[in-house]
């Protein structure tokens, strides 16, 4: 297992077009994923998982990979995030 922190920085937060395109790049990776706010916890590889998650900017979430990319995996996502701008 391998995790790693990042704060959305995004003004618009994860909405649907970075979710579609958060989705896109989680589905790459073989290893299950999770992005955990709090005590919930979404499925990078879900659309309707990631929405309902209401990932607003501010937050700090923890990315959580298991799995044979798992470093990779989190590494590429939180960087996606990270870069998020609007």
């Amino acid at each position: 297992m391998y995790s790693k922190n990042v704060m959305i920085s995004n003004p618009t937060g994860l909405h649907a077009r970075p979710a579609t395109l958060l989705v896109k790049l989680s589905e790459s990776f073989q290893s299950d994923l999770q992005i955990i706010n709090g005590s919930n916890a979404a499925d990078p590889k879900s659309i309707f998982s990631l929405l309902a998650a209401g990932l607003r900017p501010g937050l700090t979430i923890t990315v959580k990979g298991v799995g044979a990319d798992e470093h990779e995996a989190v590494e590429k996502i939180c960087s996606f995030i990270d870069a998020l701008e609007e």
